[in-house]
Formats: C-alpha cells, sequence, structure tokens
C-alpha cells in the first residue's frame, strides 16, 4: 500500500524542488540562534557518541522547521553516517485507528519520492510487541510523522523507516512499546537504527507562560526520565501532545545505553515573527529539538 501525502501544500511544500529548498533551508537555519536568550538554546556540543535518539517537532516547516532541522543536521556526526533506517514514533492527533499503531508493509509517497516501510524491522517490532497493530488507518490522516519523513529523505540514501501512531497515555503501555523498541534495536548490531520521537510541546498559552511550563518537561528529558516526564506533563499542566513517543523512546534510549542527553535548540511558534509581534505571543505553541546518547 502507498500512503499518500496528508498535509503537503500546508505543513511543507508540495512542489519537489521548493520541498528540497525548504528542507535544506531548515538544516541550515539549525544552526544555534545569535540571541540564545530568545531561543533558550545552549549552544551545541560537539560528541563523537553515538546518537542513539532524538525528539523533533512537527508544525509547519516555518514555524518549528529549524528546530527539526538543527536536530537533523546533527545526526551524522563523524565518525558515525546517517542511518539509512529509521523508526518513527509519532502522536495520533485523530480519532481513528489503534492505540499502538504500525504499518507493516508498502511506503509512504512524499514530493521527494517513495519511502519504503522497512518491513523486517517492523515485523520484528510487531513480534517484540504484541500490543503493536498493523493499521494503516491511523496513519492516513495524522500529520505528526510524515512532516520528518522528507528530513531523512534529503539527508539517507536508501532510507526505509517503520511509522508508529500512538493514541494511548497508558504509561505500562508505552514502557512495554519502550522495551521492546529497545529490544529490537540491539538485536540488529553493526546496523544503525535511529528512533526518533515527534512531538510539540506546550499548546495556545502566552509565550512566558509556555516557556516556564516547557521547561519542567525539557528538564525531565535532560535527567533521561521518562516517569518525570509522564508525571510532569500531568502535574503542571503541559499540552505536549507527543508525550507518549516521548516517554517510548526515552524508555528505549536508557535501555540501550544512552547516558547524554542534550537540547539542541529550543523555540516556540513566535519565533517565526518578528520580534514586535506582540500579538503572536499571545497564543503559541513550544518546540524542542533533543538528542539522546
Amino acid at each position: 500500500m502507498i500512503r499518500q501525502p496528508a498535509v503537503a501544500g500546508r505543513f511543507y511544500p508540495a512542489d519537489p524542488r521548493e520541498l528540497e529548498k525548504s528542507v535544506r533551508a531548515c538544516l541550515a537555519a539549525g544552526k544555534p540562534a545569535a540571541d540564545s536568550s530568545a531561543a533558550n538554546s545552549p549552544m551545541p556540543q560537539e560528541t563523537d557518541a553515538r546518537i542513539i535518539a532524538c525528539l523533533v517537532p512537527h508544525a509547519g516547516y516555518v514555524y518549528s522547521g529549524a528546530v527539526a532541522g538543527a536536530v537533523f543536521a546533527r545526526l551524522p556526526i563523524p565518525p558515525h553516517k546517517m542511518p539509512r533506517r529509521a523508526i518513527i514514533l509519532g502522536p495520533r492527533h485523530r480519532p481513528p485507528g489503534a492505540e499502538l499503531a504500525i504499518q507493516s508493509d508498502g511506503a509512504w509517497q512524499t514530493p521527494l519520492g517513495l519511502a519504503p516501510i522497512d518491513a523486517p524491522l517492523a515485523r520484528a517490532l510487531m513480534a517484540a510487541c504484541p500490543l503493536l497493530q498493523d493499521d494503516e488507518v491511523a496513519h492516513r490522516r495524522e500529520h505528526s510523522i510524515e512532516v520528518e519523513v522528507p528530513f531523512l529523505q534529503a539527508l539517507a540514501n536508501g532510507f526505509t523507516f517503520v511509522p508508529i501512531a500512538i493514541g494511548t497515555l497508558n504509561y505500562d503501555k508505552l514502557i512495554a512499546l519502550g522495551d521492546a523498541l529497545a529490544k529490537v534495536i540491539s538485536a540488529k548490531q553493526g546496523e544503525e537504527i535511529l528512533l526518533v520521537a515527534s512531538s510539540d510541546l506546550n499548546h495556545h498559552e502566552p509565550d512566558d507562560v509556555t516557556r516556564a511550563k516547557d521547561r519542567f518537561a525539557i528538564d525531565q528529558m535532560l535527567a533521561l526520565d521518562p516517569r518525570g516526564l509522564y508525571d510532569a506533563v500531568r502535574r503542571e499542566g503541559i499540552t505536549m501532545c507527543g508525550v507518549g513517543p516521548a516517554v517510548a523512546a526515552l524508555a528505549a534510549a536508557r535501555k540501550l545505553g544512552a547516558a547524554r542527553a542534550e537540547l539542541v535548540r529550543y523555540a516556540t511558534s513566535a519565533d517565526a515573527f518578528p520580534a514586535d509581534a506582540v500579538r503572536e505571543r499571545e497564543s503559541v505553541v513550544g518546540y524542542a529539538g533533543m538528542i539522546f546518547s
């Protein structure tokens, strides 16, 4: 089955040349902001550690593309090459579909071409986690995974992936998925598999409120603490749409030996507008780009 793009022309350009240009611009724009106070972003530190997982936002490229680009631009750190296989976890924003929905065969169409599903990897994941259900309906209109695919297509020749749409906030199920991810990824010795968690952070509150709330979530992810993140989101009322993918990815990363987390870049949707655009700071969405190694 070929999944057709659901948000091409809205979240990112539908024209292949314009999309490639946009992706390259996002990768280039992902350098640290000159005014770190505006982006609350530390200077990235070079490391030769293997990158196990990452967190990237999934809004329209004009809003969150530079944050996602900052992470994706960091992935092929020498001496490591860009992994050609990936597992992308995204929240299921729309109602239809299974709680943990995987697609195990076929391909996803983007303006940059076909991105094949990694069928052997999908089958291994389903065997390791019986909670996963093969369900293309859950993916059909969902954007959270789709917007990450063009970045990986542009960076990795022969890129294949497995999409998993998460529609549950049951902590035990999320940890079970994380354990299965770690089991399958660790079994593929000698072949790198990148784990990508797709999530925006707090939604539709003033810029200063969102930045303060997001800090609670970011601190727990920097501590590599899936339970801490889960509890902080609930306690602080953080409307982080991808808390499920982030919890599962953190659980997997820890089992895979992650010892370090890095906030590569942070921004809110207000940063896409001039500094004097006061109205745009009244209701924003937060975006964090993070690496776990």
